[in-house]
């Protein structure tokens, strides 16, 4: 099992969910830290917490949908920490309409944080994973890269394309030093739902929304933290977090026409089980 001590790992959205239980987990691993996030004031709480575990942490403000700052960041950790081990390509939002009335620009704007960050933060930070003797890409896709949800559409159309860029890094590395983990979170207990664009005027509204995600997200974002830094630390490839993410990959393959009609009845009744109308 691979020795994460002195490893220096570069961590987006670490400011809150499961990229705060990241950086504390890792810290507790005897990891070195560059976390960044848009977010400052959780970014702050996130150093201070990961910092309590006596190890270097520097965190840097980084929007993700920015190349320039991406490139920006990796010379940064670069000059920093002389390196950098592994990249956590974590930070995501999340847009909640249906595909015929979400805008061009909150289509745009959720893909260019949940795919592209990820694309550019793969590719700005691949150059120092090559120089060290083992590097490690671990890129955050969903079970919606597996199975969509409904007025869930840009989100499920950036995690597909999470899925596929993961999987086709596998390939093209699989005779190098780097090691690729495409992670797949069924429900977290987190604040990307509660914290979404959320402009939807057909169907249940955003506290609704709000009230069955979380009842139907059990496992919180510590315990997600844990199991993807053991799915590192085994150097999976392809790493399913939850139950709920087993059980629906699981099905979605079997039967994925009949997979699909039942899970949109569950979220049909799920949402009108919280509905106060």
């Amino acid at each position: 099992m691979k020795d994460l001590r002195n490893k220096v790992v570069a961590l987006t959205g670490a400011g809150s969910g499961i990229g705060r239980a990241l950086a504390v987990r890792l810290a507790d691993e005897g990891c070195r830290l560059a976390i960044s996030d848009v977010n400052e004031c959780g970014l702050e709480e996130t150093r201070a917490l990961a910092t309590n575990r006596m190890t270097v942490v520097r965190s840097y403000h980084v929007d993700v949908a920015d190349r320039a700052a991406v490139r920006a960041w990796a010379r940064a950790v670069e000059a920093d920490f002389g390196g950098a081990d592994v990249i956590i390509n974590n930070a995501g939002v999340v847009v909640s309409d249906t595909l015929a009335d979400v805008s061009y620009e909150d289509f745009e704007w959720l893909m260019s944080i949940d795919f592209w960050g990820v694309v550019y933060g793969t590719k700005e930070f691949l150059p120092l994973l090559h120089r060290r003797p083992e590097g490690h890409i671990v890129n955050i896709s969903s079970i919606n890269g597996m199975l969509p949800f409904p007025f869930n559409g840009p989100y499920n159309c950036a995690k597909f394309a999470v899925r596929a860029f993961n999987e086709t890094l596998m390939m093209e590395l699989r005779d190098t030093n780097i090691h690729v983990t495409s992670v797949h979170p069924g429900g977290v207990k987190t604040n990307i739902v509660n914290s979404c664009r959320f402009v939807r005027n057909t169907g249940p509204d955003h506290a609704t929304f709000q009230a069955a995600f979380n009842q139907v997200s059990r496992m919180t974002a510590e315990t997600a933290a844990d199991k993807i830094v053991r799915g590192i630390r085994k150097d999976k490839e392809r790493l399913l977090v939850g139950a709920d993410a087993w059980a629906l990959d699981f099905f979605a393959r079997l039967n994925p026409r009949f997979t699909h009609k039942v899970t949109a009845a569950v979220f049909e009744w799920v949402t009108k089980k919280h509905s106060p109308f």
